[in-house]
């Protein structure tokens, strides 16, 4: 098929991209050889992913680079840039909790999440905690241990907190600053791994409880005691130098590669991270690029402990930490229980993955051979919501290879403030797909509308009217709303579906999805459209207060709720006074009613 093009590709380091008969990138590659790897695809046998992959294959582009290096950042950023279908198993959105310790203007703990974490920040941050449960408990205990500021804004006069002695009373009186630095010193010598001293201050404050007959406070620093005993007896000392390192095992088997990640942090043993992947090239490719991307959103230990066929040279250089690997002791242990850990997953997972794996993959052929498709790698789905003809809001959800690709969801508030589903229905597709010409963005191989023949036909009189042609269906629900009848828009036929089939619930999944999206979404503008008649009625709030003010609180019970110092943040003292003795009243009339 590329007989002479294959030839003509040096024996050189670079990056390669395959795309199929649209002219779309499917798949991203990098290669120490550009000529070695690319002809790989297609002198020799592939089952799996790999298989399907090099069948969809129509063409190939690569990019010499002039190192290894230098190859291996070109396919990461060319990956973030056209995302192809199959370089899925390389994305990683999951975030964990970290204990945040924040000193500055006043001493303050809290569970924080962040996606990209850059040494550049400065943050105190101690974890990851996998379990974000133990996160928030430890925070709670701490919190009630020392008198760290508790509240987010600072209130004009004292709360309860510093009554009860969990507040220094930051907001009124000047604290001691040799009293906050020795508070500090015990809170984070805690944070990195001395568990005595949380230990000693819960028995203090025990004993204290105990003396004063307060037994039933004691009872409940009891059950802390416990629970922080179980908590670092799990995080059991692993190392005994308190560096923070990952270490890196994995797994590979009938095409999938199991990947787990230690994290121990301070010595200790704080958890984990799992992810079993189906593989396109070569694994250790694919396992170098996973570990390049995900340090890329996490945060990056002081050395990670990896096995000796991972790339730990150019990896150095990426993620700028040390790659070690172990030979023996403790270190290796370590590394050859996160292997053992890999290797459990995916003798547990493979089967599952695999069966829905095949059960998705069936039902998304078996919808493209029913409409008589050449291909269905995405397809797009609308619903529109409107209450009493207010409100009106239309979404998209996409799904790709027959899973829901969020990232590519859309929202959309619909200009019509009456219960016209066709016009609406024209509007959005209107606004979704003209930008997609302007934007050259990729399109749809079906386009699903929740409805029959009447959204049927609004959605091809736009796409006519665009010059765009993608086949449209319409997914219509019975008498109890539940999936029923697929309408095709090529002669209007029903389509006899088996509700038994994979088929079917694959259907129905798309339309529950596309569904609780766009409720979600009118929800959410509802809320906000009754906060904003509310507001209306308020003189001194105009528009870019009211804004201000839905952005803040969201709903008309939190600006209820909400204290004079903080509405004064937005609003005049007098505006604000005004406002809340207008919810009150609202409420009053509302219980006498």
């Amino acid at each position: 098929m590329f007989k002479e093009k294959l030839k003509l590709i040096p024996h050189l380091p670079g990056s390669y991209q395959m795309k199929n008969s649209d002219g779309v990138i499917i798949y991203v590659g990098k290669a120490k050889d550009l000529n070695k790897r690319v002809n790989s695809y297609f002198n020799r046998p592939h089952t799996g992913k790999t298989a399907k992959m090099v069948s969809e294959i129509a063409d190939f582009e690569y990019i010499v680079a002039n190192s290894e290096l230098e190859a291996f950042l070109l396919e990461f950023n060319l990956i973030k840039h056209y995302d192809p279908k199959y370089n899925i198993l390389l994305k990683d959105d999951k975030s964990y909790p970290y204990i945040e310790y924040i000193n500055k203007p006043y001493p303050r703990l809290q569970v924080s999440r962040y996606l990209n974490i850059k040494k550049s920040d400065k943050k105190m941050l101690f974890g990851p905690y996998p379990n974000a449960y133990a996160a928030r408990r430890i925070v709670s205990l701490i919190n009630r241990l020392y008198p760290l500021k508790k509240c987010e804004h600072m209130p004009k006069k004292v709360c309860l907190y510093y009554h009860i002695g969990e507040c220094l009373g930051y907001c009124e009186h000047n604290v001691n600053q040799e009293k906050l630095q020795a508070m500090e010193q015990e809170i984070l010598a805690f944070l990195r791994g001395n568990g005595e001293i949380l230990k000693n201050k819960i028995l203090e404050k025990i004993k204290m409880y105990s003396n004063n007959l307060n037994f039933e406070m004691a009872l409940e620093l009891k059950k802390e005691l416990n629970y922080i005993s179980i908590i670092l007896d799990k995080q059991k000392m692993e190392l005994h130098d308190y560096v923070n390192r990952d270490v890196i095992g994995y797994y590979f088997d009938k095409g999938h590669l199991s990947v787990q990640i230690l994290f121990l942090r301070n010595g200790r043993m704080v958890g984990g991270h799992t992810d079993i992947l189906p593989t396109i090239s070569d694994y250790n490719d694919e396992l170098d690029y996973y570990i390049m991307n995900f340090y890329s959103r996490h945060e990056v230990p002081k050395e990670i402990l990896c096995t000796s066929d991972i790339n730990k040279d150019i990896l150095s250089e990426i993620v700028k930490t040390s790659f070690i690997v172990p030979i023996k002791g403790k270190k290796k242990n370590l590394l050859d229980m996160a292997c053992m850990n890999a290797k459990i997953n995916l003798e547990n997972e493979l089967e599952i993955i695999e069966k829905d794996e095949e059960k998705t993959e069936l039902a998304n052929n078996e919808l493209k051979e029913l409409l008589g498709l050449k291909k269905l790698d995405r397809v797009d789905l609308f619903d529109n919501s409107n209450l009493f003809g207010e409100f009106t809001v239309s979404c998209m959800v996409v799904f790709k290879n027959g899973k829901p690709a969020k990232k590519e969801y859309r929202k959309y508030k619909i200009s019509l403030d009456k219960n016209d589903d066709y016009h609406t229905m024209e509007e959005v597709i209107y606004r979704r797909y003209y930008r997609a010409l302007v934007e050259k963005t990729e399109l749809p191989d079906l386009i699903i509308v929740d409805g029959g023949i009447n959204q049927i036909n609004a959605c091809l009189n736009i796409l006519n009217d665009l010059n765009i042609n993608i086949r449209v269906c319409g997914l219509r629900k019975n008498d109890k709303h539940r999936t029923n009848d697929l309408i095709d828009s090529l002669g209007y036929n029903t389509l006899e579906i088996d509700k038994n089939s994979p088929l079917f619930h694959y259907l129905t999944r798309m339309q529950d999805e596309v569904h609780r999206y766009t409720i979600n979404y009118h929800r959410t503008i509802r809320s906000k459209g009754a906060i904003s008649s509310v507001l209306d009625n308020i003189e001194g709030i105009g528009t870019k207060r009211k804004k201000e003010l839905i952005k803040t609180f969201g709903s008309v019970n939190k600006i209820r709720n909400a204290s004079i110092e903080e509405l004064t943040k937005i609003l005049p003292e007098s505006v604000a006074i005004n406002l809340k003795e207008y919810l009150n009243n609202l409420k009053e009339q509302k219980i006498n009613k």
